[in-house]
Parts: structure tokens; sequence; C-alpha cells
């Protein structure tokens, strides 16, 4: 379980600790077991900070607290201190990335039978999407849903989510499409064929969690080939 540690702590000396976590981060290296630190100003006082450190367990956390190193910086961390500061230890029962949630969602309502939904709440209306198989790129929100509504008068499909990356304002996502073949498709009369293809998607979101630009790489020559759209070439 994903466990989370808050420093809560007063000090005019910011600067110098900031320095010193400098320090600690070039002298554990390789060695510590936190993989997030991130470190809030209080608006209403300039002096209170709460630093927030991210580790893969609680006992990695104290193979992280039992560095020599660790100690150290810690005893010297307290000296810069105002006052001592105090620890809030926490196990994380839910951590929710919201950008990623809302793209998930986003594949989910691409792939739903029935009509499709406006989307205004997941995408932006100045959308700009990137896909190498277009000859121009796809701009606006209703020019993305004309986009989905071909692939969907094409295929009854879903989407399954194998990985997601998120990273400041964009998730990279990368996925698999499985479909049946139930209508026309890039001049493709219905096969009845059940097809997939792998691909990624990297999305970019705004700060209220709306979609504004998507980059797409997936394999469309290997789903012409499943619709046997090649065979001719080949002949």
């Amino acid at each position: 379980m994903t466990f989370v540690q808050l420093i809560d702590c007063r000090t005019s000396r910011f600067d110098e600790m900031d320095r010193l976590m400098d320090t600690w981060v070039e002298q554990t290296k390789g060695k510590r077991t936190a993989t997030h630190s991130v470190i809030g100003k209080d608006r209403s006082d300039d002096s209170h900070f709460i630093e927030i450190v991210e580790f893969p367990s609680y006992e990695e956390a104290m193979r992280n607290s039992n560095l020599p190193e660790t100690d150290r910086i810690f005893r010297e961390m307290v000296s810069l201190c105002d006052e001592m500061p105090t620890f809030t230890d926490l196990d994380v029962v839910r951590d929710d990335d919201l950008y990623a949630v809302n793209i998930r969602r986003l594949f989910e309502e691409m792939g739903t039978s029935g009509e499709l939904p406006p989307l205004d709440g997941l995408i932006a209306e100045d959308y700009h999407d990137h896909d190498p198989a277009n000859e121009q790129d796809t701009m606006g929100r209703d020019a993305i849903r004309r986009e989905m509504e071909m692939w969907r008068g094409g295929f009854s499909f879903t989407f399954t989510v194998e990985d997601q990356i998120s990273e400041g304002d964009r998730v990279c996502t990368r996925w698999t499409w499985s479909g049946t073949h139930k209508g026309d498709f890039m001049g493709l009369a219905a096969t009845g064929k059940k097809v997939s293809m792998t691909g990624s998607t990297i999305f970019r979101c705004r700060e209220d969690g709306k979609i504004v630009e998507g980059w797409w790489e997936y394999d469309r020559l290997g789903l012409m080939a499943q619709l046997g759209a090649l065979d001719a070439l080949e002949q």
C-alpha cells in the first residue's frame, strides 16, 4: 500500500532548507526509496511549509528513514526550523489522477453503443487532434466527434486501457482496440470480421480537466490487413 508522510514545519530560512534538500537528493541517489516529493508554502504565512513525501509502502519509508544520510539531513533540517516540525503518517486509501480518470472516461464513451454523447464535459471546444492517418489535423470538438462517428459507423468496438502514465498536464495511454467490422469503413463494405489493434495516445489537458490536444499512434496498416484490404496488393 502506498504510504505518504506529511512534514509540517515553520522556518524563516527556507532557501537554506531548499539547498539542504538538494543535498539529500544527491547523497541518497540509488539508495532512497521515496518516489515523489512536493513542498507547499502557506499563502497566509510565508514561514509555514508542508512537505509531502510518497513511498511505495510504509516499510520502504522506514528503510529510507534508516539511511545515515537521511538521519544527518533531518538533524540539519531541524536546526533550520523555528520550531520542531511535526510528522503525519498516512496509508493511501484512494489515489485519483483526475486527468487520467477523464481520459479513461473518454475511451469508454467512444466505445459505448448507442448515440455518441456530446462529450462537452470531456473535450474542449477548441480541441486539436494529431493523427498520422489523416492528411490534416482535426480541429474542434465537433470535428473530432465526426471522426469518432466514422469509426463507430464501421465498427462496434471497445478500448482496453493497458497502461497510463501521467506527468503534468499530459497523460499517455497504451491501449488495445477490439472490434467487429459492421459497416462501411474506408470504402470497405462490412465483413463481420473480428479485428484488433494496439496503439498509444498522449492527451494534453487544461486546468479544468478538459482535453485540449491529442497525439495518436496505432497499427492502422495491421487493421487493414485483417480486413483483407491488402490482399489485392499482395497478388
